[in-house]
């Protein structure tokens, strides 16, 4: 069983990462250097301006350490792997599948089955668990339309149609996602899914804690041998790790989306810890960029009984389980793939 070690988040403008034996040492102008074992670090984050030496990067592929470079604000840059690893017959007939529009569609069902199971059981939850009476009504509702939008699921056949299914049904999620903010704060009105640039505070942290978890699921696609850039419900575009997306869908509603809600029901972050550019991008200052990092971070230790595996695990470590188990099913080795269901 793979082992959850930590992702090294790198924030401190003009920081430099080196190799110091067979540890990474983190160098910053007027403190002492940091040294990490590589044995423990599953990945390098780097936000914004941060340089790493040629020899670490050479330390981490032989060590299949991804390294990766985001902007400040979570925009991915680039990334830095090692020799591709995992069998090559898996990766061809990921890729005979994705050329099969009959294959492609029947694994991006599996995956949206999940993605709409999760969402409605977010809307649910927070149905549940408010004290606010006016806001259990447009959740319940909401959850039942994306009942109805799972049993549509099953009669669409081609990937068009199932995209119009997650169309509707998604519109229907964001819809409702203001009833889920409990913080009635003027900062944290949410009035649709915004992105490239976010244009509230909302929006602002949901595309960092999604950027958060397409390295992570990236990382573990690699791992298990599989190409991220290649996917089912995503289509191939240069530069875009389409299957990577295609796993997220499921994941984003109980890890990342629930993740925002905590932070901003429990008031976790605050109005001032955003500020609007002169473009009208909302951005976050470094103290709210940690706090949703630290709290990234500790959401991964904590466990859940996987519903497939019927066994304990690390929350950390889904992306990894569902990338094995989309691996078993690409061999032939499970006739479905078992997206994960929230228990």
């Amino acid at each position: 069983m793979k082992e959850l070690l930590n992702v090294l988040y790198v924030l401190t403008p003009d920081a430099y990462l080196g190799k110091d034996g067979q540890c990474v040492s983190v160098r910053i102008e007027g403190q002492s250097p940091r040294r990490l074992p590589i044995q423990g670090i599953e990945g390098i984050v780097c936000l914004g301006r941060v340089n790493a030496s040629p020899f670490l990067m050479a330390m981490c592929a032989e060590h299949g350490v991804a390294l990766t470079w985001m902007t400040e604000n979570g925009r991915f840059l680039a990334s830095v792997h090692g020799e591709t690893r995992g069998n090559v017959l898996l990766r061809r007939q990921q890729y005979r599948w994705a050329d099969d529009p009959g294959r492609s569609a029947a694994v991006a069902r599996f995956i949206l089955k999940g993605k709409l199971g999760n969402a409605r059981t977010v809307l649910r939850r927070g149905a549940r668990d408010t004290r606010d009476e006016g806001r259990v009504a447009p959740l319940t509702a909401a959850a039942d339309t994306i009942t109805a939008a799972l049993t549509r699921l099953d009669r669409e056949t081609d990937l068009d149609g199932l995209r119009g299914v997650e169309g509707d049904a998604g519109a229907t999620y964001w819809g409702a996602f203001p009833a889920l903010i409990g913080n009635a704060g003027p900062a944290f009105v949410f009035a649709g899914r915004n992105r490239r640039p976010p244009l509230d505070a909302v929006n602002c942290l949901l595309s960092f804690v999604y950027t958060l978890l397409a390295h992570d699921v990236r990382s573990a696609l690699e791992g298990v041998g599989l190409d991220p850039y290649v996917g089912f419900l995503h289509r191939d575009r240069p530069g875009r790790a389409s299957l990577a997306l295609d796993m997220m869908e499921e994941l984003r509603p109980v890890l990342a989306d629930r993740l925002v809600l905590s932070l901003i029901n429990r008031r976790q972050v605050a109005a001032e810890g955003f500020k609007t550019l002169d473009s009208g991008a909302v951005v976050m200052t470094d103290d709210t960029r940690r706090t949703v990092i630290d709290a990234w971070q500790t959401r991964k230790r904590e466990t859940i009984r996987h519903p497939f595996l019927n066994e304990d695990t690390e929350i950390g470590l889904l992306p990894h389980l569902q990338s094995l188990l989309l691996a078993r099913h690409i061999r032939g080795d499970l006739d479905g793939y078992p997206a994960l269901l929230w228990p």
